[in-house]
């Protein structure tokens, strides 16, 4: 009789202990379920989805004239969701074999029987977000929408797709330094007008909610986007691409025909300071017969512009007061000085004096000074004389 009641006492106990620990496990349900429920539910939200940045379209580069240099074309990632609820089983086994190959004969790069093979084991597997394709331009993407289910749209024939922007330089490598490239991930290099104008030109990013699936895959929630990106301003730059192509080709002649390791063209007009052509290129490593456009040294490389000036100012007096090329220059030595500073030529001239025309053959610094300082001296002691009055 006390054996029965022992066993009974510890039946009993180990009941209550399994009552105690269920009444624990429904108490900590209703607490979790209307109680912290909200919080649960905004957690697992927030792991599931998730706003992603749209990358606004970049504005436009054009030259002086109006022509492209720079623009951004829209491409498009196509997906499909094979197992959305409208897709019965009957409608996806009676077009699947049409689609598979629409899809096969508009991209070309897989036969009908791979695409096939992929959307089947995509609806077996449960798979709710398939690429069907990347890098879909604007016109293909009006082509997809016309295939069977998925010209059902997105809720009856599961079809989703997302919007990129590529860079694209119609006129390709002419002026391709000069136009430049913005990098903002970070994995190359970023220049030219693209990064000095890439607060005008970059625009401002919307925001897309987004749904994180089965395999890591991240899918639209809404076809409209929760904050739409606002496109970027266009900048006109002073080139005159027609000017630039002909730069490029003159400088490219000259390279060859001197072998030169690399050269540098810059064309101003003179009356506005307005730079209408920027040329830059270097022979290659590979091929010595091939000159490319990897520096810009005419900005980025630090040079003394020696005869540049020389030539701008016989060009400015010779404008201003006519001055003719058979003018006689007395050059002395070689040498003169100027506020405490010495001027020489870089060689001993053969004659004392000599004309306009020869100042600039045999490069002349003192023949140049002094003929600026014959036409204009006087009118810098005038204008200098009326400041301080």
């Amino acid at each position: 009789m006390e054996v029965k009641k022992d066993i009974l006492w510890r039946v009993y106990l180990i009941y209550f202990f399994i009552c105690l620990f269920g009444v624990a496990i429904i108490s900590k349900v209703f607490i979790i379920q209307f109680s912290e429920g909200d919080e649960w539910r905004a957690k697992a939200q927030s792991l599931s989805t998730k706003l992603f940045d749209i990358e606004a379209v970049r504005g436009n580069i054009y030259d002086a004239n109006g022509s492209l240099l720079a623009t951004s074309l829209p491409y498009y990632e196509i997906a499909m969701d094979v197992n959305t609820s409208a897709i019965t089983d009957e409608i996806f086994y009676d077009n699947v074999d049409s689609l598979a190959l629409q899809l096969s004969e508009l991209f070309g790069d897989k036969s009908q029987k791979e695409y096939k093979k992929l959307l089947t084991r995509a609806r077996k597997s449960g798979d709710r977000y398939v690429v069907l394709q990347r890098g879909v331009s604007y016109t293909e993407l009006q082509k997809v929408k016309k295939l069977p289910i998925i010209r059902k749209g997105r809720n009856r024939g599961g079809f989703t797709y997302l919007q990129t922007n590529k860079r694209e330089r119609p006129f390709q490598f002419l002026a391709a330094r000069t136009i430049g490239k913005y990098n903002e991930e970070g994995t190359g290099k970023s220049y030219g007008l693209e990064v000095a104008y890439n607060e005008y030109l970059e625009g401002i990013r919307g925001q897309r909610l987004m749904q994180k699936i089965a395999g890591g895959v991240w899918r639209p929630i809404n076809d409209e986007n929760e904050i739409e990106p606002q496109d970027g301003s266009d900048v006109v730059s002073t080139i005159d691409i027609n000017v630039q192509d002909v730069a490029e080709n003159s400088l490219l002649k000259c390279l060859r025909q001197h072998g030169a390791d690399h050269g540098s063209l810059i064309l101003m007009e003179i009356k506005t300071g307005e730079i209408k052509a920027i040329a830059n290129l270097k022979r290659s490593n590979k091929d010595t017969s091939v000159y490319l456009e990897s520096l810009n040294y005419a900005v980025g490389q630090a040079t003394v512009p020696g005869s540049t000036f020389k030539l701008a100012s016989l060009v400015a007096v010779m404008e201003d007061y006519n001055v003719s090329l058979n003018e006689i220059i007395d050059i002395g030595n070689g040498e003169c000085e100027y506020y405490g500073k010495k001027v020489r030529d870089s060689h001993p001239p053969k004659e004392s004096r000599i004309t306009v025309q020869r100042v600039f053959e045999e490069s002349s610094n003192v023949g140049v000074t002094k003929i600026i300082t014959r036409y204009y001296a006087k009118i810098l002691k005038n204008t200098l004389t009326t400041c301080i009055k």
